[in-house]
């Protein structure tokens, strides 16, 4: 199949759920990979674009089916209970350079002290589940583990004034531990998991390949280096856990694969008539096509940037443009920059969003500036 990015992004607008088709949080199929909650109320805003009604902080923390652990590349997501047992067999890195990569920034510092990678990562996992009896800060269990690894798996922190093990290494380490993060709490707190069994060393490529094929269902048709992007691992490692049953797709140009029963989704999406003010981290700006999503490099420098990432406003099928908030008390105020010229109809829709992004937050009807 020869299709262009509209109509990929047509087709991954309804696979994301963007159209509001569901009513249930825990049934929307961005649950099957995940739901990031790495700045504030981005989980939450998550669900507000794609669930009509009204959507609280509540929604995820006060549903029991869904919990909150550190996984794809060290991030917090929100996922289904049930499947937190396969999630973790899926992060068993297959080799050594897999671990490697799984540790991202700081696999320079494993390397400079000569450490085998898996067993940094298991031995860093073994002592996590050791500390984490029940309810601990993120700084408790830091300090603790720090205690009883070797030097080698810490270093100086400037910013907290003490020595503490890696932070990227704590992260990926912990689901390994049969650990979760308390949903809503801050600071970050750590809890066991209620039915955690023996810690897995063995990797699984099945629940691996499982993990690659649910983020080509949301965000493909995609190309194999996207996937590994996403799942923070080597291209290599990749290649194991590339799953059967793929249909080539050709997208402007370029080779990537969809799962073959999705291509009459693909060949005939619904029209992308919508308008939602996504937030940071989103998962339908979380595919690793940039290209894709925003074709000019200097909009993907908005839309993607190394601190502080705006939200996204989503318009008629495209990223459009991006947004903001500051509260001043009860009332927040969004600045909205479009980049190009919005029908009268779409920047009331955004407007709409905003009240709604506003409420599901706690404040009261927010004010909305159109920036050039």
């Amino acid at each position: 199949m020869n299709v262009d990015r509209v109509q990929v992004l047509a087709h991954r607008i309804a696979a994301h759920g963007l159209h509001r088709a569901g009513a249930d949080a825990a049934e929307l199929a961005v649950f099957d990979l995940g739901l990031q909650d790495s700045m504030r109320d981005t989980a939450l805003l998550g669900l507000v674009a794609r669930l009509g009604g009204e959507v609280t902080p509540e929604s995820l923390v006060d549903d029991d089916r869904l919990a909150l652990a550190w996984s794809h590349r060290g991030a917090p997501h929100f996922h289904r209970r049930a499947g937190l047992a396969e999630l973790t067999a899926s992060l068993v890195p297959l080799d050594e350079a897999d671990a490697l990569a799984r540790i991202m920034w700081q696999r320079k510092q494993v390397r400079e002290a000569g450490l085998d990678a898996l067993e940094v990562l298991f031995t860093t996992a073994r002592a996590i589940r050791k500390v984490v009896k029940g309810p601990m800060t993120k700084g408790a269990v830091s300090t603790a583990i720090t205690k009883i690894l070797p030097p080698a798996f810490s270093r100086w922190c400037r910013g907290c004034d003490a020595t503490h093990v890696h932070e990227q290494l704590m992260r990926v380490a912990t689901p390994h531990a049969g650990v979760r993060l308390e949903a809503g709490e801050s600071p970050a707190t750590l809890a066991p998991l209620e039915d955690r069994g023996p810690i897995r060393t063995k990797p699984d490529v099945a629940a691996a390949t499982r993990v690659v094929e649910r983020y080509l269902r949301i965000n493909g048709p995609a190309a194999p280096g996207d996937a590994a992007g996403y799942v923070g691992t080597t291209r290599s490692a990749l290649d194991r856990m590339w799953p059967e049953g793929l249909a080539e797709v050709d997208v402007d140009g370029r080779r990537t694969f969809l799962p073959a029963d999705l291509l009459p989704a693909l060949e005939n999406p619904p029209e992308p008539d919508l308008v939602r003010l996504l937030p940071p981290l989103d998962p339908f700006v979380q595919a690793r096509d940039k290209a894709v999503l925003v074709p000019d490099p200097a909009r993907q420098k908005e839309v993607w940037r190394m601190l502080g990432n705006p939200g996204v406003l989503l318009a008629c099928g495209e990223i459009a443009g991006i947004w903001r908030t500051k509260s001043a008390g009860k009332r927040l105020a969004f600045a909205i920059t479009a980049f190009d010229p919005l029908r009268p109809a779409d920047r009331d829709a955004a407007e709409a969003e905003a009240t709604r992004v506003a409420t599901a937050r706690g404040f009261t009807a927010p004010t909305v500036t159109w920036l050039p």
